[in-house]
């Protein structure tokens, strides 16, 4: 199996632990690249990273980028990494006003960040726009986490004819720990992009609220439930989807492998 792998993750173990993300992520990964598939992560470089200890460093050829953001432009700095003894390769999105500070989604009082929309929107264009400089189109793109869950609407909506991911199939799984009753009113203005609305956005919305594991899920091709808790949650989401319920770690593997050979599957057949 030779299909081209893409991780997008707010976190991973050893760079960071702070939910189940992390270590999913981390038992996927070398293990994906053990069956054949091309593997390929990205993350945010979060400030609580320590470069020299994980030897990150930048890229140049794909570095220098400025990502708009309510308006604002914030330039783009990509770091990579190697997971020994996999030789997996996980690029850090970065960027000082962003993700500098010394804490990952809340303050030293414990409050979200008043500023984790707008961290949502740069991470979120910001991958799309550095797997265009790559010139590696994925085959399929597996996305874990809130942080990562305005990339399928992109996707579909504004880099719809990007040559780069016109076969790309979208993964989404959704975890239960999300901060979505901290985003402000204006969530919506600040998430769109290009020529996206706010009526584009509002899928976001579920009982007045916002819902990003519901926005996510409406535009991917296939859910799975991250935390047991949430099995209702992707059967609710089904329709016209592939989805996948809980997996326990030790048959976490071989399901998420069947999936992935299932949506590639119905691409070759589509051809």
């Amino acid at each position: 199996m030779s299909n081209k792998l893409l991780y997008v993750t707010q976190e991973m173990d050893p760079f960071t632990t702070i939910s189940e993300i992390s270590d999913v992520v981390r038992q996927l990964a070398p293990s994906m690249k053990d069956k054949g598939m091309d593997i390929r992560i990205l993350m945010p470089k979060f400030g609580t990273i320590n470069e020299r200890r994980h030897k990150l460093h930048e890229v140049v050829r794909l570095s220098g980028m400025n990502i708009i953001v309510d308006d604002d432009d914030f330039p783009l700095i990509i770091k990579v990494a190697t997971l020994a003894p996999y030789r997996l390769q996980i690029y850090f999105l970065d960027n000082e006003e962003f993700f500098k500070r010394k804490s990952i989604f809340v303050d030293d009082d414990g409050k979200d960040f008043e500023d984790n929309a707008d961290r949502m929107v740069f991470f979120c264009k910001g991958v799309l726009e550095t797997l265009k400089k790559f010139g590696w189109p994925p085959d399929i793109i597996h996305l874990h986490g809130w942080m990562t869950s305005l990339i399928p609407l992109y996707l579909k909506k504004v880099y719809n004819n990007e040559p780069i991911f016109q076969d790309s199939k979208i993964i989404y799984s959704a975890y239960d720990h999300t901060i979505d009753e901290a985003f402000v009113e204006n969530f919506k203005s600040k998430a769109t992009i290009n020529e996206l609305t706010e009526d584009d956005l509002s899928i976001f919305m579920h009982e007045d609220k916002v819902s990003l594991n519901h926005g996510a899920a409406m535009y991917s091709d296939s859910i799975i439930a991250g935390s047991e808790v949430l099995n209702d949650f992707v059967k609710d989401m089904a329709e016209d989807k592939e989805i996948l319920e809980y997996q326990f770690q030790e048959q976490l593997v071989e399901a998420y492998l069947g999936l992935y050979k299932s949506l590639t599957e119905d691409s070759d057949e589509a051809e």
